[in-house]
């Protein structure tokens, strides 16, 4: 079964990691970013990670040192800690998946990407899939999962096969990630889209000319991208993909 993205999803812009501004008291992934990205009418990009207690928490590092008030790994804290723990340029902590999702309550769509728990994109993962899909069993909105790990994206499907699910994809350059250069070339090829069920990806912007983009497209696959700084770069996504993922400034709502 490939469930499909809402067509909410190809018409309004996604804020990535939410309309975050820090000097605005808008962190990434936080509270505040997620409201102002409401009332903007914009979707919301956010990601999850794992709790001590494995409770999925709505943020994007592994380790807490860049965005919170706190270092080491986001793992090493139960969520009540976690909850307790400020976010860099705001006074809120940082959130958990259930909050975010009551908070948006509907409102707009939400794309959750699932941070890659195994270091190597490899079969290492489970408890936040597991939390994840804890949260969204009762969530009525529009909604939809991603990773950069086939084996994440393949996991929900069996936990939550009607949830549309897609795989986050780029140019893998070696020289930007922390990955053996086999694993980059593996991944680069798109070779799981079929295996997963997903019916879309979010491709690397600056990588949308790739063949293997333009196939996936021919052959149904709806196409996001990340991530857009300026209403020029999203000029140039758009004619490849159908909806893009900014940040650093307000896209234009299509139409």
């Amino acid at each position: 079964m490939r469930p499909r993205l809402d067509p909410a999803f190809l018409t309004t812009p996604l804020a990535h990691r939410a309309l975050h501004n820090v000097s605005d008291g808008r962190p990434e992934n936080s509270r505040a970013a997620i409201l102002a990205a409401i009332a903007h009418g914009y979707g919301i990009e956010i990601d999850v990670q794992l709790s001590a207690d494995d409770r999925a928490m709505v943020f994007h590092d592994n380790a807490l040192d860049r965005l919170a008030q706190a270092s080491g790994p986001v793992r090493a804290l139960a969520s009540s800690v976690l909850a307790q723990t400020p976010l860099r340029g705001a006074s809120e902590g940082i959130p958990s998946l259930p909050e975010v999702l009551e908070l948006v309550a509907g409102q707009v769509p939400v794309l959750i990407e699932i941070k890659d728990q195994d270091g190597a994109m490899g079969d290492q993962i489970g408890p936040l899939e597991a939390a994840t899909a804890q949260a969204l069993q009762d969530y009525a909105g529009p909604v939809a999962v991603m990773s950069f790990n086939p084996h994440a994206v393949a996991r929900m499907a069996e936990l939550c096969p009607d949830i549309p699910r897609g795989l986050v994809t780029s140019a893998y350059d070696p020289g930007d990630w922390p990955l053996p250069e086999a694993i980059c070339d593996t991944l680069r090829a798109i070779p799981d889209y079929d295996r997963v069920g997903a019916s879309f990806v979010s491709h690397e912007a600056s990588d949308l000319a790739r063949p293997r983009i333009a196939e996936l497209k021919a052959e149904g696959a709806d196409i996001l991208c990340w991530t857009i700084s300026s209403p020029q770069a999203e000029a140039e996504a758009r004619k490849v993909a159908q909806n893009v993922t900014f940040e650093g400034y307000l896209a234009a709502h299509p139409g």
